[in-house]
């Protein structure tokens, strides 16, 4: 039986915290343009200051969060958000409500870099081996689910709180403060200082820096209308603000339906499709949202638009996930991100200072077009290396096999007893040396009538007999010492 899914919260709750003020970027700039003595287009650069600052510390941190450990990085992040945000609300010194903006920011951003880094390790091999691991995709899709919902709720509560440029900062300080208990369950350091060498090369860099360069250019387009869509539903379509606040809760609903919608599909469509067909329809939003001079197009492009951006944005954090497993590439395309996000609005301001919302929403629209393309062949390119390459950890759920411990039968060992051979001794029967007796042969002197007797030869040689013709001495019958022939 599989153990349950464990969720990682804490991610959750920091993905939401870091991205609660660019959601809210609509109503800060507002509120800093109509609350301070300050211009559209000097507000705007606020919020970009902001949002810069964020981007800023994403890239610095994108390479050292293990380093430095996700629970001392969350908390110092969350402590910088709080201070920053709330100062800058406590406050209508302008200098000091900018210095607590970029305070903020940083903040926000250091609070992503961990979120960011924490989901896409989701996908390492020893995370997947976990039962029912959660994958990067789906704990993204929950993160957005909840900046969705608590952005859609601020949006309904804040204009009812009165003017004043200080509610959604103070908003997103006590964001910040509510997220700090849940940092105790992150873990103190992921993994002991790695040796240089180990640091090494970013994975797949081709891809990864072609997502990364056309991030900005993608946040830009869509961020340049959401900083000043609150400007297009009070100034062009004639709306209160009550009447914009409740579009633009409606609209992040939307986007909560777009979200559980794409948890559901998950990767069945692959990313391809989701990041360049969804980026297409965007595009057609933002044109109809920046013309639109009545209650019914502003909300249509308003809604449809929040309907699509997080299911884009999900798959695209997603893709850049799969990219890197230590979440470098994620980190790095979030803070890509961030960038365009911090031009948005400024650029928002400026393009319908000079041109008109209507054409700043077709110029955006066109943009989009174009950026679509270089996203969707890094999605396709991932997709293909899918068969003979890496495979992305967000969509195959590994189970758990559980090892059988099969038991060794011990075979008893058979001594079996050998007998012993008796060794037969057999007698080795003496034979006697007979020892043949030397036979001594007298020496016989045999006269030869006035001839000189021979002289016996050193060998001993039986002596023969022979005629001459001389009467033969009888021999001695008995074996004795020879005597002279007298």
């Amino acid at each position: 039986m599989s153990a349950p899914r464990t969720l990682p919260w804490p991610l959750v709750a920091l993905f939401t915290a870091g991205y609660l003020a660019p959601y809210l970027l609509p109503t800060t700039v507002g509120r800093l343009d109509s609350g301070l003595p300050l211009t559209a287009t000097q507000a705007g650069a606020i919020g970009s200051a902001l949002l810069l600052s964020s981007a800023t510390a994403g890239f610095l941190l994108a390479s050292r969060a293990d380093r430095f450990g996700p629970r001392a990085l969350a908390r110092t992040g969350l402590a910088l958000a709080a201070a920053g945000y709330g100062g800058a609300a406590l406050t209508a010194a302008v200098p000091a409500v900018v210095v607590g903006a970029v305070i903020g920011g940083f903040g926000s951003g250091t609070v992503t870099a961990v979120a960011a880094s924490g989901i896409a390790a989701l996908g390492a091999p020893a995370a997947r081996t976990q039962p029912r691991a959660w994958d990067p995709h789906r704990v993204t899709t929950l993160g957005l689910l909840g900046v969705s919902a608590l952005a859609g709720a601020l949006y309904l509560t804040i204009p009812r709180l009165g003017p004043g440029h200080g509610q959604p900062l103070a908003a997103v300080a006590l964001t910040a403060l509510a997220v700090w208990p849940l940092t105790g369950r992150l873990p103190g350091r992921t993994a002991p200082a790695r040796p240089t060498a180990g640091r090494g090369r970013l994975p797949r860099p081709r891809a990864g820096l072609l997502l990364t360069a056309a991030l900005p250019f993608w946040s830009l387009a869509q961020n340049s209308l959401w900083g000043v869509s609150g400007r297009i539903g009070l100034d062009q379509a004639r709306l209160s603000e009550v009447t914009v606040g409740a579009v633009f809760a409606v609209a992040l609903g939307a986007g909560l339906v777009g979200v559980v919608g794409a948890g559901a599909l998950g990767q069945r469509l692959g990313q391809a499709v989701p990041i360049g067909a969804g980026t297409a329809l965007i595009a057609v939003c933002i044109a109809l949202s920046a013309s639109a001079r009545d209650l019914p197009a502003f909300a249509a492009g308003e809604i449809s638009w929040n309907l699509l951006y997080p299911v884009v944005l999900s798959y695209v954090i997603g893709l850049a996930a799969s990219l890197d497993p230590r979440g470098r590439w994620a980190v790095l395309v979030g803070s890509a991100s961030s960038l365009g996000t911090a031009a948005g609005p400024l650029t928002g301001s400026v393009l319908a200072a000079g041109t008109g919302f209507p054409v700043m929403g077709r110029l955006l629209g066109a943009g989009l077009l174009l950026v679509a393309v270089p996203m969707t062949a890094v999605a396709l390119r991932a997709g293909r290396r899918t068969p003979h390459g890496e495979i992305p950890v967000v969509d195959i759920p590994v189970v758990e096999i559980p090892v059988l411990e099969i038991p060794v039968l011990e075979i008893p060992v058979l001594e079996i007893p050998v007998r012993e051979t008796p060794v037969v001794e057999i007698p080795v029967r003496e034979t006697p040396v007979v020892e043949t007796p030397v036979v001594e042969i007298p020496v016989v002197e045999i006269p030869l009538a006035g001839v000189p007797a021979p002289q016996a030869p050193a060998v001993e040689i039986p002596v023969v007999e022979v005629a001459l013709g001389t009467p033969a001495v009888p021999a001695q019958r008995a074996y004795d010492t020879a005597s002279a022939n007298t």
